[in-house]
């Protein structure tokens, strides 16, 4: 149809009852559904309750229809539509259409919107001298703002999130109250009048510095005036944010840069940086349209980019990596921060409205904000800030201003605070590109707690996930309800963000957990929690490698009926043996798995301590080849005469050794051996650096060898290959080109294991997952390989292939476990 139908064609009324369910709550659906109830002359009634949206639409039949039709095809940007139940019921003859209040109806539970990106309309009025919101840095609307991160319960109304303190003016009364205003039913709606407001406070870091910004502010300077004045002088400030605070700095500034990595005793770890359009970005990045679609959608994630060659920003932002991760302002307040207002305020003057797209963001596939700056001094004095979480290392994000006053104060030299409470602590999310396609290494904000749906409906499940890169998954029905990143779980700051979020997302989504699902390890906290509910809850532990491979069935919708082929390598994973697996070749459904192939055993002497400095790693691979650590190599050379002696003994002795078939640990030795990162200041840097040097145009590859036994998986050794990278070294071969070929060998042994494994079984799905394949050099050779052999492969893109994506493979083997035993239990009855 393409006009509504008349209302004089069908003399008879019918009734509706209509059941919407998905993100339909605070993205503006309610209102939506009263203006096209009116448009369409239909009466009834909209609201909501916990399962989503119920809508009771009365009419003639044809104009029914027509309204179901628009329900989903003109539904409101930031909504998501899971499904749509129609029941006809008895006729009422009402007499107009009206919104109710919302409704809780225990065991239900409707889907929440992530936190959204500032829409345009809310940018114009920003920046609009004549606006009444002008330099606000809360405006928000239906279409954009913070949702989960200050959603206590549901339904979303303000008294359950952190709004609740701030009553509404009569200006914004009026516009919560008027179905047909843009803020109709906004939770977070506030103006200057009654709304938060931002603070500056100074630390006790720098005097000097305090008393240059005083002096320069002291007449004119509000909160953000100040704050930018500490930024252009080379100060740190913690930014509070949607769900946390961020450490800010100038990113052109090495003093800055210095100052905040000894501060924070982060050596050499990149910092993401915020910049304020698109523009900007490509001064010092190459941005694909792909990437450029995720940096201005409405998740807006940090994404990693390739720095240009004319990189101007400081080397310390990202040292020794030829990637930066960038994110463009999310909210009102990091576009202010990143703009000169009184600038704005005068181009306003001179410019006509029409030079701004008035329109919302427009659809849901691509929800580019397209707002731009009119002219060049618009900006404020930097425009590129670097934008890394206000935390200590492994520790969640700092959230509440007491917490951040009394822990970030060794770090910063002054606040910019504010008094909206942020109820669920949220980091940024970080995504690369491959193939032209999503492939998340952190997925929390924006994201979070947006469900991954599922193949086949699973009982209450909680698995917890594992240690480092913790996140959790909530299960109910279809839906697996993924957590944001909680940080690493080695602290007791982490434990309870870890069970403050949980208890959260068992009552936003009305789920009691029936099973708990877990990490074999026994040394992990998650492990421990876990098992201090065994008293009221079933535990089911689970294999790491085998989650990580049921992870990444989950996402791609598989119902386990038929296995596949599974990849599993990554640094560390407690094995059915004990040891410590990480180069796993599984035959994996959701229900079971078995080792087909894994990368041969080795000892790492002095467990953790290898895993810090690679060269370590290095002596130990060639020592289990046989091959002599002769002086000239790279990893020998950088192993003090003392403790070599030491990593001898402990290798010749199997003391303080730990077992490991690791494909992360060997991907470290390689980029040791080659003379790349001897010592690393943190996780995978000497294999991401080895990954950043790799050459192209090389196509000539390593040997591994396959050795076979009767009874036992297949052995990967990679001796051969050692030797071959050792000549190589001794031969003066440049680490880019060793870097190349050690990438092309990787992903030829897994096609070669691949084309027997399918001889063996037929299966031709292979899975790739574990941290190695964030790897996108290691991942497009693979796949290029693999699709070529007339494979199926499957790469991530809902969940990282990390362990921030081990809960959902949990969850799914857990389901299938209970699914077995309860089918075990029939057959005897």
């Amino acid at each position: 149809m393409s006009t509504p139908p008349s209302n004089s064609t069908i003399d008879k009324m019918a009734r509706h009852q209509i059941t919407v369910k998905g993100v339909v709550q605070g993205v503006g659906f309610r209102p939506f559904v009263y203006g096209l109830a009116l448009q369409l002359g239909l009466v009834g009634f909209v609201g909501n309750d916990s399962s989503g949206v119920f809508i009771e639409v009365e009419g003639k039949p044809d104009t029914l229809d027509w309204f179901r039709d628009k329900l989903v095809a003109d539904s409101p940007p930031l909504a998501h539509i899971d499904s749509v139940t129609t029941q006809i019921i008895p006729v009422r003859g009402d007499t107009q259409f009206v919104i109710v209040h919302s409704q809780a109806q225990p065991g239900q539970n409707t889907l929440i919107s992530p936190d959204r990106v500032t829409c345009d309309d809310c940018l114009h009025e920003l920046f609009d001298p004549q606006d009444r919101r002008y330099g606000y840095p809360f405006i928000n609307c239906t279409n954009c703002g913070p949702r989960f991160t200050i959603i206590k319960d549901i339904p979303y109304d303000r008294p359950l999130t952190t709004m609740a303190p701030f009553p509404m003016c009569p200006a914004c009364q009026a516009e919560y109250d008027d179905p047909l205003n843009r803020r109709f039913h906004a939770q977070p709606n506030a103006c200057p009048v009654c709304g938060p407001h931002v603070a500056f406070q100074w630390s006790s870091q720098n005097d000097t510095l305090q008393a240059l910004v005083d002096k320069e502010t002291s007449s004119h300077g509000d909160a953000i005036q100040t704050a930018q004045s500490v930024l252009t002088h080379g100060g740190i400030v913690a930014v509070k944010g949607l769900g946390g605070f961020h450490l800010a700095c100038d990113a052109t500034n090495d003093s800055a840069l210095e100052t905040l990595r000894h501060r924070k005793g982060r050596i050499d770890k990149p910092f993401a940086v915020m910049a304020l359009d698109i523009a900007t970005v490509s001064q010092f990045a190459y941005v694909t349209p792909p990437e450029e679609a995720l940096l201005t959608n409405f998740q807006r994630p940090i994404v990693l980019l390739k720095k240009r060659d004319d990189f101007f920003l400081s080397n310390l932002v990202a040292p020794g990596n030829d990637y930066i991760g960038v994110m463009l302002p999310y909210t009102p307040l990091h576009y202010l921060l990143l703009s000169n207002l009184e600038a704005k305020a005068e181009a306003k003057a001179k410019q006509d409205r029409d030079t701004f797209n008035q329109s919302p963001i427009s659809n849901l596939q691509s929800p580019i904000s397209n707002y731009q700056l009119p002219i060049t001094n618009l900006r404020s004095p930097f425009s590129i800030l670097v934008m890394t979480s206000g935390n200590y290392s492994s520790e969640p994000i700092v959230k509440d201003n007491a917490e951040a006053l009394e822990r970030l104060a060794p770090l910063v030299d002054a606040y910019l605070l504010h008094n909206r409470d942020i109820y669920a602590h949220c980091d940024d999310s970080v995504i690369r590109v491959f193939e032209e396609r999503e492939l998340p290494v952190r997925r929390s904000r924006g994201y979070a707690p947006f469900p991954v749906k599922l193949p086949v409906a699973v009982p209450p499940i909680l698995a917890v996930g594992g240690e480092l890169k913790s996140t959790f998954c909530l299960t109910k029905d279809n839906y697996a309800f993924m957590s944001q990143h909680i940080g690493d779980m080695e602290n007791l700051e982490t434990w309870r963000a870890f069970e403050h979020a949980v208890e959260h997302f068992k009552a936003l989504f009305r789920v009691e957990p029936e099973i708990i699902a877990y990490d074999m390890h026994p040394g992990y906290l998650s492990t421990k929690w876990a098992k201090e509910q065994a008293d009221h809850t079933q535990l089911v532990p689970v294999q790491h490698h085998h989650a990580h491979i049921a992870a990444i069935m989950a996402e791609h919708g598989l119902d386990g009926q038929e296995p596949v082929i599974g990849f599993s390598f990554d640094g560390t994973g407690y094995g059915l043996d004990q040891a410590i697996w990480g180069g796993e070749v599984l035959v994996a459904d959701y229900k079971t798995f078995r080792r087909a192939a894994h990368l041969k055993t080795i000892p790492l002497p002095g467990g953790d301590a290898s895993i810090k400095r690679p060269y370590r790693l290095a002596l130990a691979h060639l020592w289990a080849a046989g091959i002599a650590w002769d002086d000239d190599l790279p990893p020998v050379a950088a192993c003090p005469d003392v403790e070599r002696r030491i990593v001898r003994q402990q290798l010749e002795k199997q003391f303080n050794t730990v077992l490991t078939s690791s494909m992360g640990r060997l991907f470290d030795a390689v980029a040791a051996l080659a003379g790349g990162r001897q010592v690393v200041t943190y996780e995978a840097q000497a294999a991401i650096e080895f990954e950043t040097i790799a050459a192209s145009g090389v196509d000539d590859v390593y040997p591994f060898t396959l050795v076979e036994s009767s009874d036992s998986p297949l052995v990967i050794d990679p001796a051969p290959l050692l030797q071959a990278i050792v000549a190589d070294v001794q031969a003066d071969t440049p680490p880019a080109v060793i870097s190349a070929r050690f990438h092309n060998s990787v992903a030829e042994l897994v096609l070669q294991l691949s084309c027997r494994l399918r001889d063996d079984t037929s299966f031709d799905q292979v899975a790739l997952s574990g941290g190695v394949f964030q790897n996108v050099l290691l991942l497009e050779l693979t796949v290029t390989r693999l699709r070529a052999a007339g494979f199926t492969v499957l790469t991530h893109q809902q969940v990282p292939p990390n362990d921030g994506g081990l809960a959902l493979g949990q969850a799914m083997i857990a389901a299938a476990t209970l699914r077995e035993t309860h089918v075990e239990r029939q057959s005897l009855l």
